[in-house]
């Protein structure tokens, strides 16, 4: 769940404190604010809702569906 994994992300962050490490600290929190943005909650919206030759994608399997559409795996 987003709220989730912006908690986790923010605890992640907190712990980079040394300078080799805030390039990464700024890309995460770029991420976050992604995460929070409305075009994102939509887009997670309508995912949700994707259909495929099994049925309705469930909010828990999105993840999973999302992993086979990037990286082509057959979804059988």
């Amino acid at each position: 769940d987003t709220d989730r994994a912006l908690v986790l992300l923010e605890e992640y962050c907190k712990k980079l404190r040394k300078p080799e490490e805030q390039q990464l600290k700024k890309a995460i929190r770029k991420v976050m604010g992604i995460f929070k943005s409305s075009l994102f909650q939509a887009l997670l919206g309508s995912f949700a809702k994707k259909e495929t030759r099994h049925g309705i994608i469930s909010h828990f399997s999105l993840p999973a569906a999302v992993a086979y559409d990037v990286l082509g795996y057959p979804k059988d």
